[in-house]
């Protein structure tokens, strides 16, 4: 980077910016750019008047040229407006540039500075109070990944200007390498998409290379959409395109039918037609929900994938498997809709409660061991903390998958051995009200298919072992204590995967080698069932 990097200062409106900027441009000798200015310079018009000619989608596309200019030269102090950082993609280009400073205030004193204002498009609305924080509450991850922090709650014009000056002069910015894109295909029959590894402001050049240009819906739930809608969504308007966001609860116990009906509701009071597409943003039950929900709605729209979780990326969102649960089976209602497009943004991964990271790794192992031995081998090896920031098993667990899928779109054949433990699992997350986590009712699963596998004669007796020791490693429960054996094999009678009356288990031969089957005795399954209780 060039020695004299840009000062970029961004935070909420009311946090001093337009007026520390100047101070800390004459401070340092250097040349003062605030960006608003720029942009009703470049547009001839203030920006309420953009915002009301043209829209949100407009300006946010004003604002994108405009950092891009600013980012284009070295030296400058810069000041941006409160959102203009929420955007991923405008954030990465100031960032390249020089060092992020963030300036933060508490809500209330945030209310004080602007209760006067009257040039703030954003706060135009009944309650100004409640906007403000509405606002402030979606932008608030974002804010949090600025590299910097300044509070001017209660400190002096002066004291700011300091800090920063000092900032300045101490915090020369690091260079960041950059990920290459990666970009792999699912060809099915009828259906042709790309899954594309690559940062999630991507996703607006993706949909146009897609054709997607609709209005989209961003479905999401409570837990994702604070961190991530927000900043999707500015990235998608600088991109032209015009999304909105449907929140959902967030649990295995809203992907029912109701849900669905709640936001086939939404799509239609907000407009959503056939020229509209679904985005998917979360983790498996946000894309099982929204694709249900696109398959569905007006007998079909596109949707696409950004999966938020470990168990998404490398499981989930790719196959096109779509459904909601009916109270006596997991799954039990769907289709399948193959997406238009998967982007996987494995900086996600970062954000991940811990269980979430784990619930994810019980999918890895499971393709591990369905066609993958040597990523089964490094799970088996590699420092479990340092997988985080490793996108490339990620990768490797998702060609699993597109090849099974691939041969067998619509599960006839192969594809069944991606229910590897998922016989057992389910039963295991029915039983639990849930409370069980779909990747380590998948764990304990792996571990019943195993052990049911060396009980019959099919496996070496050290794999069992084997399999257990890799999920106890990795942090995942591998023994099941909230039913009898007795109610599991009861529950178990509704999976989808029965031929007739008789259930149909995966099984595995050696790691790498999995093959289907509905000879099991049900004396066998009870003897599994009973060592999970015991362990």
């Amino acid at each position: 980077m060039n020695s004299n990097p840009n000062i970029v200062i961004t935070g909420f409106m009311g946090t001093g910016k337009s007026t520390v900027g100047p101070r800390v441009a004459a401070a340092l000798g250097r040349q003062f750019v605030d960006l608003d200015a720029l942009i009703v310079a470049r547009a001839g018009r203030e920006i309420a008047q953009i915002f009301a000619d043209d829209g949100v989608v407009a300006f946010r596309q004003l604002e994108a040229a405009a950092v891009d200019e600013v980012a284009a030269q070295r030296g400058l102090v810069v000041a941006t407006g409160g959102g203009s950082l929420v955007s991923a993609r405008n954030r990465r280009a100031l960032a390249s540039s020089g060092i992020l400073v963030c300036l933060r205030a508490t809500p209330e004193v945030l209310e004080a500075r602007l209760s006067g204002a009257s040039d703030r498009p954003l706060l135009h609305a009944e309650d100004r109070r409640a906007r403000l924080r509405e606002l402030l509450a979606g932008r608030a991850h974002a804010y949090d990944l600025i590299p910097h922090q300044v509070d001017t709650t209660s400190r002096s014009v002066d004291e700011v200007v300091a800090a920063i000056v000092g900032l300045a002069e101490s915090a020369l910015p690091e260079p960041t390498a950059e990920d290459e894109p990666v970009r792999l295909t699912v060809r099915v029959a009828g259906a042709e998409y790309p899954i594309v590894f690559d940062h999630a402001d991507q996703l607006g050049a993706l949909l146009r290379d897609r054709r997607l240009t609709g209005r989209l819906a961003i479905i999401t739930n409570a837990s994702v959409g604070p961190l991530h809608a927000l900043p999707l969504q500015a990235d998608l308007a600088v991109a032209g395109l015009e999304a909105e966001v449907l929140t959902v609860p967030d649990g295995e116990q809203y992907k029912t039918l109701a849900t669905a009906e709640g936001l086939y509701t939404q799509l239609l009071e907000r407009g959503f037609d056939r020229s509209s597409a679904v985005v998917a943003l979360g983790g498996g039950v946000i894309g099982d929900l929204s694709g249900f929900v696109a398959a569905t709605y007006m007998r079909g729209l596109p949707f696409v994938q950004v999966p938020t979780s470990l168990l998404a990326m490398a499981d989930a969102s790719v196959g096109g498997k779509v459904a909601v649960d009916h109270p006596r089976a997991k799954n039990l209602i769907g289709a399948f809709k193959q997406p238009a497009a998967v982007l996987i943004d494995t900086h996600f991964l970062t954000t991940l409660p811990r269980r979430e990271w784990r619930n994810g790794l019980a999918e890895v192992v499971k393709h591990g061991l369905i066609g993958a031995p040597a990523l089964f081998e490094r799970l088996e090896t590699a420092a479990t903390d340092a997988l985080a920031a490793d996108g490339e098993f990620v990768r490797e667990a998702v060609q699993v998958k597109i090849a099974v899928v691939e041969e067998d779109p619509f599960e006839h054949g192969r594809r069944t051995t991606l229910n590897l433990g998922h016989t057992f699992a389910h039963a295991f997350e029915v039983l639990s009200d849930f409370k069980i986590a779909h990747g380590e009712a998948v764990a304990i699963g792996l571990v019943a298919a195993a052990r049911l596998s060396a009980e019959l004669g099919h496996a070496a007796p050290a794999l069992p072992d084997r399999v257990e020791a890799l999920l106890r490693r990795l942090g995942l429960p591998t023994a099941f204590d909230h039913a009898a054996p007795e109610a599991v094999w009861q529950v178990m009678q509704g999976d989808k995967k029965k031929v007739g009356r008789r259930l149909r288990f995966v099984l595995v031969r050696e790691v790498g080698e999995v093959f289907v089957t509905d000879q099991v005795p049900e004396a066998g399954v009870y003897s599994v069932l009973v060592g999970l209780k015991r362990r």
